[in-house]
Order: C-alpha cells, then sequence, then structure tokens
C-alpha cells in the first residue's frame, strides 16, 4: 500500500498538468487563430481544474497506475482532459489554421517533456539528500506522460489531433471524407489498445524519443 502511494503520490502532478495544459494550449492557439469559443467557456486558463474529465484525468489514470503496480509490470498510462471547446469556423483561414490549433497541444507536451528533462538533469546532479530521488522520479514520470500524449495525439486518426492534422494539409475532398472518420475515431482506438496494437506502434516511438531527448538535454 505505501509503495501504490507513493506511486500515486509521484506521478499526479505530471499527469494532471500534461492532460490539463495540452488542452489549454488548444485553446491559446485557437483565440489566436480568431476563434474566442474556449476563452468565452472560461477555457483559456492554467487552473487545472477547469480541464479536468473525472474519468480521463483521474479515474482511468488511477487506474493504470494502481493494475502496473499491483501485478508489478508496466503498462502505457495515458489519460484525457475535458476537450477544449473549438469552432473551426470561426478560425480566420479555418483549414490552415486547424493545423495549428491542432498542433498546439503536442508541442505543449514537448515543451513539457523538455521541461521535466532539465529538472531530471538538476536533480540526478544534486548532492544525495531526501528530495533528489523524488525529484528526479517526477521528473522521469513527468517526461514520460508527455511523450506518451504527444506522439498518442499525432496518431492520424481524427479525432486526435494527428487526424486533424491531416484533415488540414490534405486538399479538400479526401480531407471532408477523411473527417467523416471521426465519429468512429475513439472506437478504434480502444480497439487498437486493447488488442496491444496501440502500445505496440507507440511503444518504441516513445522510447526513442526519450533517447533523443536524454541525448539533447545531456542526461
Amino acid at each position: 500500500m505505501q509503495e501504490l502511494i507513493v506511486t500515486l503520490t509521484i506521478w499526479a502532478l505530471p499527469v494532471l498538468f500534461a492532460i490539463t495544459l495540452h488542452e489549454a494550449a488548444h485553446g491559446y492557439a485557437a483565440r489566436h487563430f480568431g476563434d474566442r469559443t474556449a476563452e468565452l467557456a472560461g477555457r483559456i486558463s492554467l487552473n487545472p481544474i477547469r480541464h479536468i474529465d473525472p474519468v480521463g484525468t483521474i479515474l482511468v489514470p488511477g487506474l493504470i497506475l494502481i493494475t502496473s503496480s499491483l501485478v508489478g509490470a508496466g503498462a502505457m498510462l495515458f489519460g484525457w482532459a475535458k476537450p477544449v471547446p473549438v469552432n473551426f469556423g470561426r478560425l480566420k483561414n479555418p483549414k490552415a489554421d486547424m493545423l495549428w490549433v491542432a498542433a498546439a497541444g503536442p508541442f505543449a507536451n514537448l515543451v513539457m517533456a523538455i521541461g521535466w528533462a532539465l529538472l531530471f538533469r538538476v536533480a540526478v546532479g544534486m548532492p544525495d539528500n531526501a528530495y533528489a530521488l523524488p525529484m528526479a522520479k517526477m521528473a522521469d514520470a513527468g517526461m514520460q506522460i508527455n511523450a506518451v500524449l504527444m506522439l498518442l495525439n499525432l496518431v492520424p486518426l481524427p479525432p486526435l489531433d494527428g487526424g486533424r492534422i491531416a484533415v488540414s494539409l490534405l486538399p479538400p475532398g479526401p480531407a471532408y471524407k477523411f473527417a467523416q472518420i471521426e465519429p468512429y475515431g475513439f472506437p478504434i482506438l480502444l480497439f487498437l489498445l486493447l488488442t496491444g496494437i496501440l502500445g505496440d506502434i507507440l511503444g518504441p516511438l516513445v522510447a526513442l524519443f526519450r533517447f533523443a531527448l536524454a541525448t539533447v538535454i545531456g542526461l
């Protein structure tokens, strides 16, 4: 039980900020390109409470961490926040600007991953004390969850960010047809997750990203 509490404590802040700041970034980008829907809904905020989804932000990540801790095996941790409302029709150039609004979330995860990597470097360079190890573990968790969320959201499947980026880049005809997949996107994603296909795809990509991040930061 004590080990489980420690695990939840270490992962709580990294998961919370990775998910909520990802959504806030979409809102900031949408406002920049002309859509104030998220702003008027109070969703352009760094306050995590405004973005928390009880199931996606707390229950699902918590259950994954608890299960992994009890069985002693690692699992791909992921979750989601309440989607930030975006009216793409209100963007200055809807099709082109959709790319930047969609990319803002994964970009936020990239920035956070770099920030956690820098904190990890500071932690491992600290004298051996009561703060160094917990800080290093939390920073490692931050790198991991942001890597997973960034790469997961870049999967070209609507309504994931990668799907919206693909719609923005495709010619109008194919873009319209591809966008029709969106109602089936979550069931497809759930199928890929439960069958292990998603883990097989993302696992090597996450490992490669972690390696590149460690190389750049000099870990």
